[in-house]
C-alpha cells in the first residue's frame, strides 16, 4: 500500500525545489542517474569491509562497484588512494583524526566564526571534546587569511594537525605556506575541500593533493554527487610521524585511514551511496561537467560583483570560487531577517556569522549565497543579475516580497532541473 502522506511531501518538497530559488552554497542538484543509482537495490547489501576483504558474504557485484567509484575517484582527482565509504563530509574529517591523533593532541583549525566548520575544533563538536583545539582566522582589514597568525599559533603551540578549508570563505588557499608551517612544526595538513572540490576537480583552483597530507570532502555540493563524503591520498605515505597502533605497530598512513572509517567510525558502508558517488564521478570526469563548474564560477564572480555595485559589504571584496559571505550590518539587517523575508519570496539563502560578527550565531549579522545549484538548472551571468535585484528588492522592502515570488515562480518555470 502507497505511502500517501510520505510522497505527497517528497512532492511538495520538488515543488519548492522547482519554483524557487537555491543559493544555499552546500546544496544543489544531482543527476537523475545519480538519484537512481541512489535509490536502488543496492541499499540491500551489507557489505562491511573493503572490496575483497568483507565481512559479508554476496559482495562480488558491490566490490566491482566500490572498485569502479575508487577507480574514477582516483582519475578525478589525480589521487593514488581513495576511501569513498564515509557517510558524511564529517564523518570522513572524524576517521581522519581517529586514525592519525590521539585524544587530547592539539589541532589548528579555521575558526568556525571566520568561515571554518564545525569539525575544524569547535567545542560544541566532538573535534573539540577530543582534542586540544587552537584555532587561526581572517584579518580584519581585507577578509583574507591571516598565514602569519596561523604560523605564529603553530609555531607556539605545536598542533599534531593544521586543518585547512572552509564553509564560507571566498577565496583560494594557500596550500604550499600552510604545509611549509606544518613541515616546520612536525605537524600533518589536512585539507577539507567540501566545498570547492568540483572546481579543484577540473583545474580552477589551486590543488591540495599537490601540498597536503590527507584531503577530505563531501560529494553533494559542487561535486553534484549524492550526500556523502570521500577521504583521499595523492602520496601513500608511508608513516612520516611513526603514528602506531594499538599494538604498537607501525603501518602506512593509507591502512590507519582504512580502519579509521571502518571500523573506527563506521559499520556497513552505504553501497547505494557508493553506486551513486560513482555515476557523479564519471559525470565529473565529462567536458559538459568542466563547462558547469567554469560556468559556476563565472556566475559567482558575476553576482558578486553586482552586489558591491548596490551596496553590499562582501567579505574580502569578492569571490574566487562559488560563493560569497554579505555582512549586512551597514544595511541595518540581520543574517536571521535576510533568510526570512528572502524564503518568503521563495529565495533559499542561509543567514551565517561573519568575521568578528557582534550577533549570536541564531542571529548573525550575514548571509551565505552560492550559485552551484543554480548554474545546474542552466542560469548564466544575465541571471545572476536578475537574482541580486529580486534580493536587493525584497530586503529594501517587505511589499516586495509576494510580488517578487511571484515573479521568480515564473520565471524559474524557464529552468528545468533535468533536461
Amino acid at each position: 500500500m502507497r505511502d500517501t502522506k510520505l510522497f505527497d511531501l517528497i512532492q511538495k518538497e520538488k515543488i519548492r525545489q522547482t519554483e524557487g530559488i537555491e543559493l544555499i552554497a552546500s546544496e544543489n542538484y544531482a543527476s537523475e542517474e545519480v538519484m537512481a543509482a541512489a535509490g536502488s537495490i543496492l541499499t540491500n547489501k551489507y557489505a562491511e569491509g573493503l572490496p575483497g576483504k568483507r565481512y559479508y558474504g554476496g559482495c562480488l557485484v558491490v566490490d566491482e562497484i566500490e572498485d569502479l567509484c575508487r577507480d574514477r575517484l582516483k582519475k578525478l582527482f589525480d589521487a593514488s588512494w581513495v576511501n569513498v565509504q564515509p557517510h558524511s563530509g564529517a564523518q570522513a574529517n572524524a576517521a581522519v583524526m581517529l586514525a592519525l591523533l590521539k585524544p587530547g593532541d592539539k589541532i589548528l583549525g579555521f575558526d568556525l566564526a571566520h568561515g571554518g566548520h564545525l569539525t575544524h575544533g569547535s567545542p560544541v563538536n566532538y573535534s573539540g571534546k577530543i582534542y586540544t583545539p587552537f584555532f587561526y582566522g581572517v584579518n580584519k582589514e581585507d577578509g583574507f587569511i591571516d598565514y602569519e597568525s596561523l604560523e605564529k599559533t603553530a609555531k607556539k603551540e605545536k598542533p599534531k594537525l593544521i586543518i585547512c578549508g572552509a564553509s564560507s570563505y571566498s577565496r583560494d588557499w594557500n596550500y604550499k605556506k600552510i604545509r611549509e608551517v606544518a613541515d616546520s612544526v612536525g605537524a600533518l595538513v589536512l585539507a577539507d575541500i567540501a566545498h570547492p572540490s568540483g572546481l579543484i576537480s577540473r583545474g580552477l583552483l589551486n590543488d591540495p593533493l599537490d601540498y597536503c597530507h590527507v584531503v577530505t570532502s563531501t560529494t553533494h555540493k559542487t561535486l553534484r554527487g549524492p550526500r556523502g563524503g570521500i577521504i583521499m591520498m595523492r602520496n601513500d605515505f608511508e608513516n612520516p610521524f611513526g603514528i602506531k597502533t594499538p599494538k604498537g605497530v607501525l603501518r602506512k598512513v593509507s591502512s590507519l585511514l582504512d580502519s579509521g572509517v571502518f571500523p573506527g567510525t563506521q559499520g556497513g558502508p552505504l553501497e547505494h551511496i557508493i553506486g551513486a558517488k560513482a555515476v557523479a564521478f564519471k559525470e565529473a570526469l565529462s567536458d559538459k561537467y568542466l563547462e558547469y563548474v567554469v560556468q559556476v564560477k563565472k556566475n559567482a564572480s558575476t553576482m558578486a560583483k553586482e552586489f558591491v555595485k548596490k551596496g553590499y559589504d562582501i567579505i574580502s571584496g569578492g569571490t574566487e570560487n562559488h560563493l560569497m559571505l554579505i555582512d549586512l550590518r551597514n544595511k541595518n539587517l540581520t543574517g536571521k531577517e535576510a533568510e526570512e523575508n528572502l524564503g518568503k519570496a521563495d529565495i533559499t539563502i542561509n543567514k551565517n556569522m561573519v568575521p568578528f560578527d557582534t550577533e549570536s550565531p541564531f542571529v548573525t549579522s550575514g548571509m551565505r549565497i552560492g550559485t552551484a545549484a543554480i548554474t545546474t538548472r542552466g542560469m548564466g551571468e544575465g541571471d545572476m543579475i536578475k537574482i541580486v535585484e529580486f534580493i536587493d528588492r525584497v530586503l529594501k522592502d517587505d511589499n516586495e516580497i509576494d510580488i517578487v515570488r511571484k515573479e521568480i515562480n515564473s520565471w524559474a518555470n524557464s529552468f528545468p532541473l533535468h533536461k
